[in-house]
């Protein structure tokens, strides 16, 4: 069998300058998004503890033992053997010297074990499944980066058709889903959703949860994806046998979900404006991927199809993941804004050192002129000299060619979109 050649990943130059500059580095995400083939690519030396038997009941006795090899070290999946972290984190102030350990990690552990501050010893660095740039279906022609220095672009059409968008989003950014049938992608997908519904949320925190009533929160989530739903309303969507989940079940299993990092829901931006208007806290709620949602659903392209109003809010999470992975590597974040006046704005791309974008996700081109002016007004509301004016306002569209409008509002193809 041939190796399977590894697709590079926006991540991967900044793990390669954080191990320059630390001594660890924790990559985070979901299972299943590529942490270990890119650690891999760094690392010297590795112990697999999901695999390596051996490897757990040695660092259950002594874990300096697992950390024994040459450097970079990977210990792959580490929160299988918590007590690790204490034992890196002395070592690193040992060796003191940079890029001794990456650790990835598919799950958040409690606070507790990480007690001990990792500050100037470990980076962390989030991972995501891949953009559609990352997967080799998007041309990456628009930068995000260059959209935050307010660099006016353009972009071939990058020739996905509507269908195409639906079936990537649909089947996901997975690494390891890549190259199946839709038909076979759509299986993977759900039995990964099943699996965490089973085991895996029950394994994060060591406490027994009805696979039915996870399953049931999980369909919820999904029917309202890319809305500000409130955890009441997600219990009294939830339905069943046996009625509604309380609030309080609701939002432990959310807690559980956000720390196997299936579940990322997208904040909400307050930037200073210019009238008295009160801003909307509540976030957006959002799978790590859409390809869940669809799973959660039990849906396929076709049906999605034929119901454009949920293809809409998948499309809109979609873009959000895809804005996710570009804007990390610009040291940027992404948000969401609403006011008390129903104004809203989809997608916020907020710099550290200020710079920010604004963004409507739209599906289809007849929507494009109501986005630019919804953009436009936002833009006149935020009070800029505090803030400063917006680098870019955009629409980003399902399909297409990227350009500039006259009234100076960018439009994207999704397919375009890079880092």
């Amino acid at each position: 069998m041939l190796p399977v050649r590894y697709r590079r990943r926006v991540v991967d130059r900044e793990l390669t300058e954080r191990l320059g500059a630390v001594g660890a580095v924790v990559i985070e995400g979901p299972k299943a998004c590529g942490k270990t083939a890119t650690a891999r690519q760094v690392a010297a030396s590795e112990v697999l503890l999901d695999v390596d038997a051996e490897a757990r009941r040695a660092a259950e006795l002594d874990p300096s033992l697992i950390l024994a090899g040459p450097t970079p070290r990977l210990i792959d999946e580490w929160q299988i053997e918590p007590h690790v972290w204490d034992h890196v984190r002395r070592a690193v102030d040992d060796r003191v010297a940079p890029g001794q350990f990456v650790l990835t990690g598919s799950a958040m552990p409690p606070d507790d074990v990480t007690r001990h501050s990792g500050a100037g010893r470990l980076a962390r660095l989030r991972m995501r499944p891949m953009s559609l740039f990352e997967s080799g279906s998007g041309s990456g022609e628009v930068s995000v980066a260059r959209m935050l220095d307010a660099e006016p672009q353009s972009a071939a059409d990058p020739g996905l058709t509507v269908a195409d968008v639906t079936v990537e989003l649909a089947t996901g950014g997975w690494p390891g889903f890549r190259g199946l049938t839709t038909t076979q992608g759509l299986s993977a997908v759900r039995d990964y959703l099943g699996e965490i519904q089973r085991v895996d949320i029950g394994r994060v925190d060591d406490r027994r949860r009805d696979p039915d009533r996870v399953a049931r929160l999980v369909r919820s989530l999904a029917r309202n994806v890319a809305t500000h739903a409130a955890a009441t309303t997600l219990a009294a969507d939830t339905g069943g046998a046996g009625g509604p989940l309380k609030d309080d079940t609701v939002r432990e299993y959310l807690t559980a979900l956000e720390r196997l990092m299936i579940v990322e829901d997208l904040p909400a931006w307050s930037p200073q404006m210019r009238s008295r208007t009160a801003l909307r806290s509540a976030p957006k709620r959002h799978f790590v991927d859409p390809s869940l949602a669809v799973a959660a659903l039990d849906s396929t392209p076709e049906r999605l199809l034929g119901d454009l109003k949920t293809l809409g809010f998948l499309f809109e999470s979609l873009v959000v993941r895809d804005l996710r992975v570009h804007a990390q590597a610009s040291g940027a974040s992404v948000h969401q804004f609403r006011d008390a006046s129903g104004l809203e704005v989809d997608a916020i791309v907020a710099a550290r050192d200020g710079r920010w974008a604004a963004f409507e996700v739209k599906l289809g081109q007849r929507q494009i002129d109501e986005a630019a002016a919804t953009l436009l007004r936002f833009a006149e509301k935020v009070d800029t000299d505090t803030v400063g004016p917006a680098a870019t306002l955009g629409v980003i569209v399902a399909t297409g060619y990227g350009y500039l409008r006259p009234d100076g509002v960018a439009v994207m193809p999704v397919g375009a979109l890079g880092p």
